[in-house]
């Protein structure tokens, strides 16, 4: 892992022999076994925000929006006997997938899911990371609020730094229609996690006919 906190793009084979943890990890995902990173906000959202969300019965449809090989275990150990989609704009990223998978970017949810669909939507190192012009931003908040039901959550992770902020959240009309939720297990709407990415969790809610944010 690099200084932001994001895999290393030492090459595969050099990391076999000088990267203990690195080799580890090779071989928990070459025998289909979960391979976590070991960084601070995986641990925080594997360890803490998953397991609260586990914890309401309510959330019974879930999309994971920008998949790689360290999420790929995550349908099997954090939400088994849900209805667990994912969605990656990279064909390739297909393997890292969930049973239930589509090769689309975040903007074009709309034509391969319902509206109000799903009780949980979690979209984590994607604003900045590929999702980034203004006019991408608000389609593709935009489709997450429309694929998330009256009173679905909306969980957004994003790295605080210059070179992965992508249009101002602030200025974004698709992201004012959430409403700011304070997550109990963290007390906080939104969550800076000690890592030198200052990775952010962002928690909102959709809300209900009547109520506006």
């Amino acid at each position: 892992m690099d200084a932001s906190g994001r895999p290393s793009t030492q090459p595969a084979l050099l990391r076999l022999f000088t990267d203990s943890d690195f080799r580890r990890r090779a071989v928990r995902y070459l025998l289909r076994r979960p391979a976590p990173l070991p960084s601070e906000d995986r641990r925080v959202l594997e360890q803490v925000i998953f397991k609260f969300y586990e914890s309401l019965p309510d959330i019974t449809n879930v999309l994971f929006v920008g998949v790689s090989w360290y999420t790929r275990h995550y349908e099997r150990c954090f939400f088994p006997g849900r209805t667990f989609w994912t969605v990656d704009i990279s064909p390739s990223a297909r393997k890292h997938g969930a049973r239930r998978h589509v090769t689309a970017p975040v903007q074009d949810l709309a034509a391969h899911f319902s509206p109000g669909q799903f009780d949980l939507v979690l979209l984590n190192g994607v604003y900045g990371h590929g999702l980034n012009e203004k006019e991408d931003c608000e389609r593709g908040f935009g489709a997450c609020y429309d694929v998330l039901r009256e009173g679905g959550h909306f969980l957004l992770g994003w790295n605080d730094v210059a070179a992965h902020r992508g249009a101002p959240l602030g200025a974004l009309a698709s992201l004012a229609r959430f409403k700011p939720f304070v997550c109990p297990v963290l007390g906080v709407e939104a969550y800076l996690t000690d890592t030198p990415s200052r990775h952010i969790f962002q928690f909102y809610t959709k809300p209900e006919s009547g109520r506006s944010p």
